[in-house]
């Protein structure tokens, strides 16, 4: 065994992944007795060596779940490395006194890497971010018979053996048929295309200099007029405006009606007459 452990321990699968598959296949399979005695060694011991050893001996188990991730575009030996994670975690966390194959504990954690990968890299907007829309995304790909849109009893049956909503596998399947589109479109359209490129009809007007300047110099004349009308009211009508509106910390009716010895009823009306003139001011100001 040692010497094809060796040659595997060499190899990494984006380096030459025939020769990878080909080193990880001629690894002899752990038998029973074999696989506790190293998993003892690990959990008991700290071995190091002994988890490599159960790493290598499970190289091919994790080359065939990468295979049967194929569909999704995404290259062969970037999926078999992020399964290979998932079974050094396993390894890292397996107890031999579960009473169980290695093989059997560490699916779950290699299917884990696999999914998070896919859902990643897919697409640059994530199609699935709950884990019941990341449970749809994968079986909904083995519940399609073909390539076609789902006709409605296909639809209500997929929904009802997934256990969701039909709409929740319509969007789901809209989405999967999605594609990445550039922003600024792809550098051999021609003119007659090029204007379909989102950075035609996706933009954001904020970062014109005009519109901004604009903006400023109406917020400018906008205060300066709320200032000048503001100054045209008694003192005591724009104390208790700037008390209701004007202050972090406002005053209430009850609070300004203590202060001037009148009731909270009556600091409600200044309050009202004081706006209503304000507006009045403004407004003969702009015209």
């Amino acid at each position: 065994m040692g010497t094809s452990l060796q040659l595997a321990d060499r190899l990494v699968p984006g380096a030459n992944l025939e020769s990878y598959i080909q080193a990880a296949a001629r690894i002899p399979v752990l038998t029973v007795d074999e696989e506790r005695d190293l998993a003892e060694r690990l959990h008991y011991d700290g071995d190091v060596e002994a988890a490599r050893q159960l790493v290598l001996s499970h190289l091919r188990f994790v080359i065939h779940i990468a295979r049967s991730y194929s569909g999704y575009g995404l290259a062969q030996a970037d999926l078999i490395q992020e399964g290979n994670v998932g079974l050094m975690k396993a390894v890292k966390r397996f107890n031999p006194e579960y009473g169980v194959r290695l093989v059997s504990f560490a699916v779950h954690w290699i299917k884990a890497e696999i999914h998070e990968f896919i859902l990643r890299n897919w697409r640059i907007v994530k199609v699935a971010t709950t884990k019941a829309q990341r449970k749809l995304f994968f079986n909904l790909r083995s519940q399609k018979k073909r390539l076609a849109w789902l006709n409605h009893a296909e639809l209500e049956a997929v929904a009802e053996d997934l256990g969701v909503e039909p709409r929740v596998v319509r969007e789901m399947e809209g989405r999967m048929a999605s594609h990445d589109t550039a922003f600024d479109g792809p550098m051999d359209d021609d003119d007659e295309s090029a204007y379909q490129a989102p950075v035609h009809y996706l933009q954001d007007n904020r970062s014109d200099p005009a519109e901004q300047l604009e903006n400023a110099d109406w917020t400018d004349d906008s205060n300066g007029r709320l200032m000048d009308a503001l100054r045209m009211l008694d003192e005591r009508s724009q104390d208790i405006l700037r008390e209701r509106w004007l202050t972090d910390s406002k005053s209430t009716l009850h609070e300004l009606a203590d202060r001037y010895g009148v009731s909270a009823e009556r600091i409600r009306q200044l309050e009202k007459n004081a706006m209503k003139k304000i507006r009045l001011q403004m407004a003969e100001a702009v015209a």
